[in-house]
């Protein structure tokens, strides 16, 4: 996705705030150089998730800059999303790429916190939940915890059990929780998702090369679901120093 700084009449941007061109059906996002700017793995979880009907309601936990709903609107049939943040000034932005891109119809952006999540919407309301929680456990070497880039990368506001316990909640039986995560955390992972009865289904590993570790996995869990997950096929995403596969530019939509 190209970074460019573009203007509008429209949107008036704060400091430090850009607009960068998703390539995609002419969306456009609001980010902030110096709070925490979406990466591959926001995309790649859109690319994951597949198709999803039209009257789905879906719930994006910890949406940032709302890059996720945002996305899913041009990659999806989907006709409502709701977008939880619990920092005023994400979910601020949020919104205004929102209204920006034509979205206020689409995509209502909420700032709350994950850990209230079922208290916010009613329980058992969604058909599908997505997230892209922080990956790093607690704050063990942060030198300033309430930093946006802290809070988005580190367990400060939300653990991954909140995360796994508030998806359940708000899911549908048969809803699915759609996530992206550290393959370090993965035995963690599977025990909380299952816990909530959260039952894993579908999961994929993504690796920066093909001879590298993977440094991602994607994951989608079912609410009631039966014990049965297919392991697709690893996701390679460069060919190459700088060079994409092919899976990546399909993803992206180049």
């Amino acid at each position: 996705m190209a970074v460019q700084n573009l203007t509008t009449d429209n949107i008036i941007l704060k400091e430090n705030e850009r607009i960068d061109d998703l390539e995609r059906n002419g969306l456009k996002i609001i980010q902030d150089t110096k709070r925490f700017c979406f990466g591959m793995d926001a995309v790649l979880l859109t690319g994951f998730i597949g198709k999803l009907r039209e009257g789905d309601r879906v719930l994006d936990m910890g949406t940032g800059t709302g890059i996720i709903p945002i996305l899913l609107s041009a990659k999806t049939e989907v006709s409502h999303f709701d977008a939880l943040e619990i920092q005023p000034d994400s979910a601020d932005m949020a919104s205004r790429s929102v209204a920006m891109n034509g979205l206020t119809d689409k995509i209502a952006v909420i700032t709350g916190d994950i850990k209230e999540a079922s208290a916010i919407f009613k329980k058992a309301s969604f058909d599908a939940v997505t997230c892209n929680p922080p990956y790093m456990i607690g704050e063990h070497g942060l030198k300033n915890p309430d930093d946006a880039k802290s809070i988005a990368r580190h367990e400060i506001k939300c653990t991954f059990e909140d995360v796994a316990r508030e998806a359940a909640a708000v899911l549908k039986p048969g809803g699915s929780l759609f996530l992206v995560h550290r393959p370090f955390r993965l035995s963690e992972i599977m025990i909380t998702l299952s816990k909530y009865s959260l039952e894993p289904k579908r999961m994929q590993l993504v690796y920066p090369y093909v001879d590298k570790e993977p440094n991602m996995v994607l994951i989608q869990a079912v609410r009631g679901g039966k014990s049965r997950l297919t392991v697709e096929k690893p996701l390679i995403v460069y060919k190459d120093v700088n060079v994409y596969t092919d899976e990546i530019y399909d993803i992206y939509g180049y």
